[in-house]
């Protein structure tokens, strides 16, 4: 029988396992909730974790396949990080559409004329950029003792690849930003506004 407030079953063969599947459940919320505030030790750990990875994959001389993968997640994750989570280039052809059929102005970008202020709203979190690259982290820790991922290749040729790709996503992100003129870091001072200046 379920409680409609609680979605742990109440009784069953599976119940012992399920109690304990819901007791760690709740004690990693615990511990994500406590380490939230904490945003340059968490990644400071991040990058321990990596370091880690990739000292044992320079140790170990294998699982180069599993630290590209590892390598292209980690862009994927930043590329998300550094992009709005409204992309202005579709709200421009949106709005471009809109006005072709005649129809209201549905609003989008701030312009030159409108001192409306909009704060960047990231299409991923940094709270979820962090979590995302930790797991990753962590799952392509375990998965270089495993010779199942060790898979013979020509290491030197994915380095490339790789580079390739990084210059040329984040060439074509950084255009992105110029164009649309936005800045995914909150550089210099806070500015209060308001009757409260100071």
């Amino acid at each position: 029988m379920m409680n409609s407030s609680d979605s742990e079953p109440s009784s069953g063969p599976l119940k012992p396992i399920t109690d304990q599947y819901y007791k760690l459940a709740r004690q990693y919320q615990i511990l994500l909730d406590r380490i939230t505030p904490f945003v340059l030790y968490r990644w400071l750990g991040s990058a321990g974790l990596v370091l880690v990875f990739l000292l044992r994959i320079v140790v170990a001389q294998g699982w180069y396949i599993v630290c590209y993968a590892h390598a292209i997640y980690l862009l994927n994750l930043l590329l998300a990080f550094l992009q709005p989570r409204f992309d202005p280039s579709l709200q421009e052809d949106l709005l471009a559409d809109e006005i072709e059929g005649g129809g209201e102005d549905m609003g989008g970008l701030p312009s030159a004329r409108d001192d409306e202020f909009r704060p960047f709203v990231r299409r991923l979190p940094e709270w979820q950029f962090w979590l995302s690259s930790t797991r990753a982290t962590l799952i392509a820790l375990f998965c270089s003792f495993s010779t199942v991922f060790d898979v013979p290749v020509y290491w030197p040729i994915l380095v490339m690849y790789f580079m390739v790709l990084f210059v040329l996503t984040m060439r074509r992100q950084i255009q992105h930003m110029i164009k649309y003129k936005y800045v995914p870091f909150d550089l210099g001072r806070k500015t209060r506004y308001g009757n409260g200046q100071r």
